[in-house]
């Protein structure tokens, strides 16, 4: 599709900086946004980023000297305040982006059940601020193309039924056997009615007040299509986790940040630094829980194919967007068996509110339609995160008391005993298939 400009909100994160590189790298104009909202998250929950990372000034200096005219610049511009709106929309108009890729959320669905301030910030912060964006597109630049982070947790863990993408696809049907009633009474006759779904949305189940949120942009910004025309890729993302990609370079300014705390470390995180210093690796309840994951690498490609191929004007398009489904504790067997040094695998009472052994498949052939080529490569990625960690496994000790569970879904307070019932008291049997 040639050159674009694109703008990244949230491009001090942990995708976004890694999407910058990635795209400049691939010959695109690169802008974006931060204010550096995460860092100052996981420092208020006691933890940091496994990895250094450079200061804001620092990475921009380094994206300028690496990538010259590609980089053009980054704001610290908090989209969710009302008095930044105007700075916002005033970018967009002097950008012209082709692209807006938003990914400035509050990501984490633990600090977002910390207590009542959190779930109020976390709405305001990811409702209020992806509302901001997509009236920003709609004044200063309405051609754009919206790419917005949404999240396989939207969806929950609907019992029984495969997950479409988004919506329920041509041919769908609610048949439903009613009863007659007459004078007020039941004949005990049944007769059979049918709704058409089609084009319907998938019905959203969200497990926490972050979750919950990604499911009001969901519906606004599928709004903003119907009624503007905006066009925008609204990508049900699966965890990503990983520490680098090709398109970073030996300049320590290239990395990532990479969290391992209860609230900003997803599962594979917090595996691999228990790993790096010997701790055990801390399975939430039984372990069965199911979820999407790709790597880093990956969800770079996968991003770069929605903005190189966009959308037609109007038109609200959702891809589920992973790599496979695994289980917590196969990931766990996998991050044990490539360790350096033996570790074990405890179970933990899962803190969260949340379905174990439950049916877990979705459809995601959209984005292999459009060229995305999975990794599908668990083993080695989890071998490499090792290798990066490795160096840092003194600052990962500083930090190891943030790993353990501590927020509860009930609001009450956590168990810290290391229990290995799963959930209901005896051994749930895990099924998945793992192969490294």
């Amino acid at each position: 599709m040639g050159e674009l400009r694109v703008f990244i909100a949230g491009i001090d994160g942990y995708l976004g900086h890694a999407l910058a590189q990635y795209l400049m790298s691939r010959g695109h104009y690169v802008s974006g946004c931060d204010c550096h909202h995460r860092r100052e998250w996981v420092k208020s929950e006691g933890g940091d980023t496994a990895i250094p990372i450079g200061t804001p000034g620092e990475r921009h200096h380094y994206f300028k000297e690496r990538f010259g005219k590609l980089w053009v610049g980054s704001y610290n511009i908090n989209i969710a305040h009302e008095d930044n709106y105007g700075k916002l929309a005033g970018k967009f108009a002097d950008l012209k982006p082709h692209a807006v890729v938003h990914l400035a959320e509050m990501p984490s669905a633990p600090f977002s059940m910390i207590s009542r301030e959190h779930a109020a910030m976390t709405h305001m912060n990811n409702v209020v601020g992806s509302l901001n964006v997509i009236y920003a597109i709609r004044g200063s630049c309405p051609d754009a193309h919206l790419v917005k982070l949404g999240t396989m947790g939207e969806y929950g863990t609907p019992p029984g039924t495969i997950i479409p993408e988004g919506v329920f696809p041509e041919g769908s049907h609610w048949d439903i056997e009613m009863p007659i009633v007459q004078g007020g009474q039941e004949t005990g006759t049944q007769y059979s009615k049918s709704y058409v779904l089609d084009g319907l949305m998938f019905p959203r189940q969200a497990g926490s007040w972050y979750h919950q949120t990604k499911v009001h942009d969901t519906n606004n910004v599928n709004f903003a299509c119907r009624m503007w025309g905006l066009r925008s890729t609204d990508i049900m993302q699966g965890v990503v986790y990983g520490t680098r990609i090709k398109e970073m370079d030996e300049n320590p300014m290239s990395a990532t940040r990479f969290d391992f705390d209860e609230c900003f470390g997803t599962a594979i995180n917090r595996f691999c630094s228990q790993a790096t210093i010997g701790m055990p690796l801390t399975v939430y309840g039984n372990g069965t829980q199911k979820r999407g994951f790709l790597p880093l690498c990956d969800s770079m490609q996968c991003l770069a194919i929605a903005i190189e191929q966009p959308p037609a004007e109007g038109e609200y398009r959702v891809w589920n967007q992973f790599e496979e489904v695994y289980s917590i504790r196969a990931l766990a067997q996998a991050v044990a068996s490539s360790a350096s040094v033996p570790v074990e695998i405890e179970n933990v009472p899962n803190p969260r509110k949340e379905a174990e052994g439950h049916m877990y498949e979705a459809e995601h052939s959209t984005l292999l339609k459009m060229g995305y080529v999975p990794t599908n490569d668990l083993s080695g990625q989890i071998v490499g995160i090792l290798e990066d960690l490795e160096p840092h496994a003194d600052r990962i000790r500083r930090y190891a008391d943030t790993i353990m569970p501590q927020i509860t879904w009930d609001g009450g307070e956590y168990d810290e005993k290391v229990d290995p019932v799963a959930g209901n008291g005896a051994e749930v049997e895990d099924k998945t298939e793992f192969h490294i």
